[in-house]
């Protein structure tokens, strides 16, 4: 029967949830300061902690801070207001397993608390020290997980189909982290010593793509002055990923569809085939469905590719994640500007709640790197934030703001492709979007730098 420390200064509330727990097939037992859990622990085999924030003499923090320098690894789930939702967040960085608000919802708490008991329970990993945790963190790993009920099922389906070869399809808006979960899918596969390429379908020009994924040797066409290895060559053993799959032309198509069905490529200019063992995983913004009943993709190449779909949601799908992720934006931001912001004021938790986000994570890290540069004083504030948060949105109703807005982000595309010398790179970075989003929208415009 797995023990639970309750810390709460309000008896009424802790009786409460002591009475619930056991009913639930937990020892609880409940103290109402720091220093009485403090020797508690020193004398109490203890499966897990429920603190609240706020106590009478120390607060929950100094709890957490105190179990690390202790050493006991015992899962702490916080408890907090939604006023203190952003310190809540800053003590998930110091090492709690969950935080949870009040009033507590009974289904939400169970759900935590089995989570964290499971986690406490897998045989532990190597971790950096206390001390330079934050920063060691941010180098070896740019995203987290989440907590949210979304997050639960995109990482179940990961551990799921990662061990297998299955090919996987990879669907989800921009911006919100395809490769990094195809990354993921090839380190937890049996796969991961070997070569993970990751090949971006929309920046291939047609020509190209023959040479891009097969390889080409040396004479072989006008410029092949060197022999070229082929990604499907190249990630040989391991796990080929192809990003934005829907970009590729119906004659690329082909050729990738044969290569797939007959596992061999051969190099342009080359008699020679070579066998390919690969696993595919692949990545798309749109909806290949249509893209088919329109005569844009093939559908035995769509089949050949998803053999299992991981939809990866929006972030405005995952309200219970977002602060945590933009603290951990906020962590990487303070580490390249060498800034030391806390958090975010009330004010700007509200707006980042209330917006729609439909850059998605890309968007969120742009936005609080923005911000933190501008920062100057201990939280960032709506001062700092960029106007396409803080500016009300627009109606969409009316056809001729929708037209003038589309010509107005035309205009924009074709002088930052002038001031860039037609360098798409460097006119997507001037214009703060990605470089596929950047292909997409010419795409659909009609732009071609041929004609600039």
């Amino acid at each position: 029967m797995p023990s639970i420390l309750i810390v709460e200064d309000d008896l009424t509330y802790s009786l409460m949830l002591t009475t619930w727990l056991g009913k639930k097939g937990f020892q609880p037992h409940a103290v109402s300061s720091v220093a009485d859990a403090k020797l508690w622990l020193a004398k109490s085999p203890t499966d897990l902690i429920l603190s609240d924030l706020r106590l009478p003499d120390e607060d929950g923090m100094n709890l957490l801070k105190w179990l690390k320098e202790q050493g006991q690894d015992i899962p702490l789930i916080m408890m907090t207001g939604y006023a203190e939702i952003q310190t809540a967040v800053q003590a998930m960085k110091w090492g709690a397993s969950d935080y949870i608000s009040k009033p507590v919802n009974p289904e939400d708490l169970l759900r935590k608390i089995k989570d964290s008991l499971k986690s406490a329970c897998k045989e532990p990993q190597p971790t950096p020290s206390y001390q330079t945790a934050p920063q060691q963190q941010e180098i070896v790993n740019p995203y987290i997980e989440g907590k949210s009920q979304e997050a639960r099922i995109l990482y179940e389906h990961v551990r799921l189909v990662a061990p297998t070869d299955m090919a996987v399809l990879i669907q989800g808006s921009s911006g919100t982290g395809k490769e990094y979960i195809a990354r993921r899918i090839h380190e937890q596969s049996s796969r991961r010593n070997a070569p993970f390429v990751a090949v971006d379908c929309g920046a291939i020009p047609k020509d190209l793509a023959a040479s891009e994924f097969f390889g080409h040797i040396k004479g072989s066409f006008t410029g092949a002055i060197n022999d070229k290895t082929g990604a499907f060559v190249a990630a040989q053993g391991g796990t080929l990923f192809l990003d934005e799959i829907g970009n590729l032309t119906y004659e690329v198509q082909v050729q990738l569809l044969r290569a797939l069905q007959e596992r061999k490529v051969r190099p342009i200019g080359s008699n020679k085939e070579i066998n390919i063992n690969v696993r595919l995983v692949s990545a798309t913004n749109e909806n290949l469905r249509q893209a088919i009943d329109k005569g844009d993709f093939r559908e035995d190449l769509y089949h050949r590719i998803n053999e299992f779909t991981i939809r990866i949601p929006d972030l405005k799908e995952r309200k219970e994640d977002l602060l945590l992720f933009a603290n951990h934006f906020l962590d990487m931001a303070n580490a390249e500007l060498q800034k030391e912001i806390i958090g975010f004021d009330t004010d700007t938790i509200r707006i980042f709640q209330s917006y729609s986000w439909p850059g998605n994570l890309r968007q969120m890290k742009n936005v609080i790197r923005y911000a933190t540069l501008l920062a100057t004083g201990r939280y960032i504030t709506r001062r700092e934030l960029p106007e396409e948060l803080t500016e009300a949105p627009r109606p969409a109703s009316a056809g001729v703001v929708q037209l003038k807005d589309e010509n107005h982000e035309r205009e924009l595309i074709l002088k930052a492709l002038a001031a860039c010398g037609n360098n798409r790179t460097k006119a997507s970075q001037l214009l703060g979007i990605d470089r596929k989003t950047l292909y997409n929208k010419m795409k659909s415009m009609g732009i071609s730098t041929d004609n600039i």
